[in-house]
Formats: C-alpha cells, structure tokens, sequence
C-alpha cells in the first residue's frame, strides 16, 4: 500500500517537507461551475445585480482566495504565486437553467504544487456567484469542481475529464 506523505511515522498529521524538491514552474488549472434560473443568468450578463459586477467579483474573490489557501488548508505550504488567470463561460444546463463554467490557471515557480490553490480559487469564485444572487433564488447548484491539469515536479499530469 502506498504512504500516505500528509502522516508521519505515528499517524499524525503533518506538513510535507519539500526542502529537497527542486524548483519547477509548476501550473494547475482546476474547473467549478454553478447552475443558476434564467433570472439570474439574465441579471448577472447584464450586470443588474444590485449587489455589482458578479463576476468581476467573483474573479478577485478567487485571486485572493489562491493567496490565501495555505491560510485554510491546514497542510498546504504558503507558496508565492507568479499568476493566477480566470475564465468564464455561460452553457446551456438542465432544465432550461444555465450553467457558469468557471475556470482557473495558477503559476508558480517553487517546489511544491498549486493544485490545491487552483481548487481553493474556483470553489472561491463559485460561493461568491452564489453569495451575490442569493437574493434572486437560492436553488443554483455549485460543482463539480475537479483539477483539470497540473504541470511541473515529478508527477505533470492531464486529468480532464
């Protein structure tokens, strides 16, 4: 059975050493989406939502988010990040609901990876989409929210789906 790196020698929790991985650019790109009504979908590209510009918040919610993971996640290292790059695209969904796709890419140059900031930034932007319509309906359903793509260190690999 493979070692679990997050557990030391007694089974506790504890913070991986990474002082002997060498440096890398190292990119994660990680997706989330939020079904919403037609309502909201009509309020939010026309930017009638009294609360403001939804996904321009949503956006910088999620940079700063990517900052901050290390602050909420208990085992990520804090990691200088070299840039962090949204997108978003309206779908067509289920039921004649909408869907926004939201996507992230994060860069580092460091010896760790930035999956777990690329989640941390989408998952972010979603429950701000989310926060900012509530009052509109609070039937939009987030997810899923999944990593798409990391590169850099030993292990770059394509995880689309």
């Amino acid at each position: 059975m493979e070692k679990l790196t997050h557990f030391n020698e007694e089974g506790r929790a504890q913070m991986v050493d990474v002082s002997g991985k060498p440096e890398t650019v190292r990119t994660a790109i990680a997706q989330s989406s939020i079904e919403v009504n037609n309502t909201i979908y009509e309020h939010i590209s026309q930017n009638k939502v009294k609360k403001g510009d939804v996904l321009a918040v949503a956006q910088v919610a999620g940079i700063m988010a990517a900052k901050k993971t290390w602050d909420i996640i208990p085992m990520c290292h804090p990691i200088p990040l070299k840039g962090i790059n949204f997108s978003f695209e309206w779908q067509d969904g289920k039921d004649n609901h909408k869907q926004l796709v939201i996507q992230v890419s994060v860069k580092t140059i460091g010896n760790t990876g930035v999956e777990m900031e690329a989640l941390t930034a989408v998952s972010a932007a979603a429950l701000t989409v989310y926060d900012m319509c509530k009052a509109i309906d609070k039937g939009m359903v987030i997810g899923p929210t999944f990593l798409i793509e990391k590169t850099g260190g030993v292990s770059s690999k394509d995880y689309r789906r």
